[in-house]
């Protein structure tokens, strides 16, 4: 009897363990059939390669769909955890890491308004219009903490393919601000989620309204420091132990792990991963990057840009088989009219929530800048206010987290808005991605004659693998000294000069001999490291 029972359990696990050997072979299929097609339909004017993986996603979940009668149309069921741990830490690092430095900081003030402030205006507008439109339909009763988490779950933006598009050597200024806004908005809208979770709305009063604030600010900064510290043990170690000399594999492992392990700290003591692993790549591309001999310099800028796309590319084709499946939509074939007018609503409720800041913003901004290449005219304008339209996997996986238990979900309120989730993003990327090569080259024709002149020198020419220049903080040739301030009106009309001169001073004097970067590694013998030792008394 029991070993009957033995043989039935061993066949039955033998069975799921050919189904998912299955299911891997066909996912790593499609994953080099998106990167083929990517490649073949690069210069095509409509499609890129978020819209091939999320197409090639469609197609293969309505094949499944048909080949099992109904019955399933995905190979792997969404799971958040699976996109925070293992899919988004890969993406964010990268963009850290490859970060253009002096443009990001240069432009740091308005990055923070778009991606912060603004994000918290736009979640404000969608909440509000939540509360205000949801009423007149029959979808459920929402108490405040869920209409505040789909103003959260929906400000957060997808902006790849508008990157994909933009080329940061041509448009540098705009690059920048829609990179920036879309790493810290993703990482505002991920905080004010948690934060909504983790608060008591039941009895909200002023009182209670700074208290999230204040929690919001808290676990803002302390990410922050997180990702810095942990970096800066990097490269100290890296540094002082010079792993080099005997193993270069040691070198790129120790950097990859502590940049893992700063997300997963931050997990750990529940603050934001987003935050923490962005700033610890920038830490490492400034300091620990330079202290790694320099064919580790090569493997590690290609290994963390190879893991970003297909991470990226993962999560497309993911996104796009899950979509159709089949329990979801089961629980609102009754009322197909509702979830189409709950998409459409939240459609609209994105693109005012989002003209609501990238404007007044982008005016403000323009105030407080006396060079005209700096300012943000019109057409630049639209451009940001378009790559913000788009609605990607944050948005899927917070959904999720908020509306589903381990991935299903039989409340029809919760069913409805996990499937306008879905609809939201699909439409949103895959129409306005479509659209954005277009609309781009027809209001920034040319976008490299007029723009060119704030490019960096000093960093490769590649969409892909860019931003690593030698030395992001050091100016071109020619501006190395920046003007001291001399009065209290200079630091307000050059703050951003001004705080990169204070910077540069304490960073050349205190950081880098601590801490190493460009100029200030320790010259060994034999080493691949630098060709020449390094002059450290012009420093």
């Amino acid at each position: 009897m029991l070993a009957s029972h033995l043989d039935s359990l061993a066949s039955k696990l033998t069975t799921s363990d050919h189904a998912s050997v299955v299911a891997l072979n066909l996912f790593v299929a499609l994953l080099c059939a998106c990167i083929v097609l990517g490649h073949l339909l690069e210069e095509n004017r409509w499609m890129n390669e978020s819209i091939t993986a999320l197409l090639i996603g469609l197609g293969t979940g309505v094949s499944i769909l048909l080949i099992s009668k109904g019955k399933s149309s995905h190979l792997l069921v969404f799971s958040e955890d699976l996109f925070f741990i293992y899919l988004l830490p890969p993406i964010i690092f990268n963009a850290g890491f490859q970060v253009k430095k002096k443009q990001f900081f240069r432009n740091f003030v308005t990055i923070m308004l778009f991606g912060a402030v603004g994000t918290i205006i736009s979640c404000t507008i969608i909440s509000l219009g939540v509360t205000q439109f949801f009423k007149k339909l029959d979808i459920g009763t929402f108490d405040l903490g869920d209409i505040l988490a789909i103003g959260a779950i929906f400000a957060a933006t997808d902006s790849v393919c508008t990157l994909q598009v933009l080329n940061q050597d041509e448009t540098p200024l705009l690059y920048s601000l829609v990179f920036g806004e879309g790493v810290v908005n993703d990482a505002t809208s991920v905080v004010v989620f948690n934060a909504i979770q983790s608060f008591d709305l039941t009895h909200l009063n002023h009182e209670a309204a700074f208290h999230l604030f204040g929690n919001f600010l808290y676990l803002f900064l302390l990410s922050t420091l997180l990702g810095a510290v942990t970096g800066l043990i990097s490269a100290y170690v890296i540094k002082k132990l010079y792993f080099g000399r005997h193993s270069t594999d040691r070198e790129v492992a120790l950097m990859m792990l502590m940049a893992y392990l700063s997300y997963m700290l931050a997990e750990l003591f529940d603050l934001s991963g987003i935050l923490t692993v962005f700033f610890c790549g920038i830490v490492m591309s400034h300091y620990t990057w330079h202290n790694v001999t320099e064919s580790s310099r090569i493997t590690t800028k290609h290994t963390f840009a190879t893991l970003s796309f297909l991470a990226e590319t993962f999560i497309f084709l993911y996104v796009g088989m899950d979509a159709l499946d089949i329990d979801k939509w089961r629980s609102v074939s009754d009322t197909p009219g509702t979830s189409i007018a709950v998409s459409s609503i939240l459609m609209g409720l994105i693109m005012v929530g989002r003209a609501a800041f990238i404007f007044p913003l982008s005016f403000l901004s323009n105030l407080a800048k006396k060079n005209q290449n700096e300012k943000i005219n019109f057409n630049m304008q639209i451009v940001i206010w378009w790559s913000g339209l788009m609605r990607g996997a944050v948005s899927m996986a917070l959904a999720y987290n908020k509306f589903t238990r381990a991935g299903h979900t039989e409340v029809r309120g919760n069913a409805i808005m996990i499937t306008s989730t879905i609809t939201v993003c699909l439409f949103s990327t895959v129409v306005f991605g479509m659209l954005t090569k277009p609309l781009i080259s027809y209001l920034l024709p040319h976008q490299s004659a007029t723009t060119s002149m704030l490019s960096d020198e000093n960093t490769p020419k590649s969409i892909h693998i860019p931003l690593l220049d030698q030395d992001s903080f050091i100016e071109p040739s020619g501006n190395h000294n920046v003007p001291r301030p001399d009065s209290i009106r200079g630091f307000l009309t050059r703050p951003t000069r001004t705080v990169h001169y204070y910077w540069r001073q304490f960073d050349d004097s205190f950081m880098r001999p601590v801490f190493g970067g460009r100029g200030f590694v320790p010259f060994v013998p034999g080493s691949p490291t630098e060709r020449d030792p390094p002059d450290l008394s012009k420093a």
